[in-house]
């Protein structure tokens, strides 16, 4: 019984080190990554992305069309 609740606190405080918290990230961070970005953190990531495009500077916002279309042309 103990190994089992040892492993369950273990894995409880370890999870949280695989996930990726793109909200942490610059937005030039992220306009960095695009293309990069893992298939199961790509929801995440497009959505914190477009969450700033409205607040993005024109040079931030010409690099990120530039990214994305670049992304797109790799798929």
């Amino acid at each position: 019984m103990k190994k089992l609740l040892t492993i369950f606190i273990l894995l409880a405080f370890m999870t949280p080190l695989f996930a990726v918290d793109f909200s942490e990230m610059s937005t030039q961070e992220l306009i960095e990554i695009i293309g990069f970005v893992k298939k199961e953190n790509r929801a995440k990531f497009e959505k914190e992305l477009k969450s700033r495009v409205s607040t993005m500077s024109q040079k931030e916002r010409n690099q990120y069309h530039k990214n994305m279309k670049k992304s797109k042309e790799k798929r």
